[in-house]
């Protein structure tokens, strides 16, 4: 593969992969981009195919049909060079609770052929990444699941992978944790890494990703931006009305009008939902005023990506 070849290959690419346990499909056809430097969202509910689509990627699964490619090299095909460059988590993984954190970590980096005179360095960088620094000479048994979940990401960094694929990487952890590991996230991000996450928290990885997908039924639904969840499921156009008169007056314009699909008063503000996103807004003012009622606010209801999942989806799983 040429320089230029390299530069413009995605991170990961499949094109109708498929993955089948007896008469059940457990991956439906997946055909996904994930390009480099995104931090992506995988967002389905438990048995959706997530975590079938990660051990695929990572080469512990080998697909059914289709093909998987990581950094340009095929999973079955190239299988070695694929390992070199991700690093995987899944959603519960082992630790060896009688070890220090650097004997940990130094073990898995001698597991990647790192020279001994470049591992102590590579620890220390890792565990200062995760914020684990003044913990390297704990035992691993008497971190809390925070710290662990931290050491699990030094883990999967040892060898300076550029994909990293976590399954549920906060799954378990209170939420002053989940905000921690989030955050660390984002710096290898902002690092250069590209990531894969696969999560239940959408209201997370709402503000966190710069891409999702949404699976259902080992189907792909959705990909795309964040912010083009909702125009692309049309999943509905909501706006709040209040008027300094009674709201139920408010709701008799409204709701007859042909371009509101629903409309009802809710704690003394009328809640209206457009039938698509081609419906210009600017009518609910006119109405309102032409009515001869006093319009004392007009606002778009930003539906959060959990509230949009949740209608796009019916919570099919295998």
């Amino acid at each position: 593969m040429s320089a230029d070849n390299a530069q413009n290959v995605p991170a990961v690419q499949t094109q109708n992969l498929t993955r089948l346990y007896g008469s059940m499909t457990a991956l439906d056809s997946l055909t996904l981009t994930v390009n480099k430097g995104d931090l992506f969202g995988f967002i389905g509910s438990n048995g959706a195919g997530k975590t079938t689509t990660l051990r695929i990627l990572a080469t512990f699964l080998a697909p059914s049909q289709g093909t998987a490619a990581v950094l340009g090299h095929d999973v079955v095909k190239d299988a070695d060079a694929v390992r070199h460059v991700i690093g995987y988590m899944p959603d519960f993984f082992g630790v060896y609770k009688d070890m220090e954190v650097t004997e940990y970590l130094d073990f898995f980096g001698a597991c990647y052929k790192i020279p001994s005179s470049k591992r102590e360095k590579t620890v220390i960088d890792v565990l200062e990444l995760v914020g684990l620094s003044e913990k390297k000479g704990a035992l691993i048994g008497a971190l809390s699941r925070g710290m662990q979940q931290r050491l699990g990401l030094a883990r999967v960094l040892i060898h300076d992978p550029q994909l990293l694929l976590l399954d549920e990487p906060a799954s378990g952890l209170d939420p002053r944790a989940r905000i921690e590991v989030m955050a660390i996230l984002q710096e290898l991000q902002r690092l250069g890494k590209t990531i894969i996450i696969s999560s239940h928290i959408l209201s997370e990885l709402q503000t966190l990703c710069n891409r999702v997908a949404i699976i259902e039924k080992g189907k792909l639904i959705y990909t795309g931006p964040v912010q083009g969840v909702r125009d692309q499921m049309n999943t509905g156009y909501v706006f709040w009305v209040t008027v300094r008169e009674d709201a139920s007056r408010a709701l008799e314009l409204l709701k007859p009008r042909p371009e509101v699909s629903e409309a009802e008063a809710v704690d003394g503000q009328v809640k209206v939902t457009l039938k698509d996103h081609t419906v210009d807004p600017a009518f609910l003012a006119e109405t309102i005023v032409r009515g001869g009622l006093t319009l004392t606010g007009l606002w778009e209801d930003e539906l959060g990506l959990e509230e949009v999942f949740l209608r796009v989806t019916r919570g099919e799983t295998q």
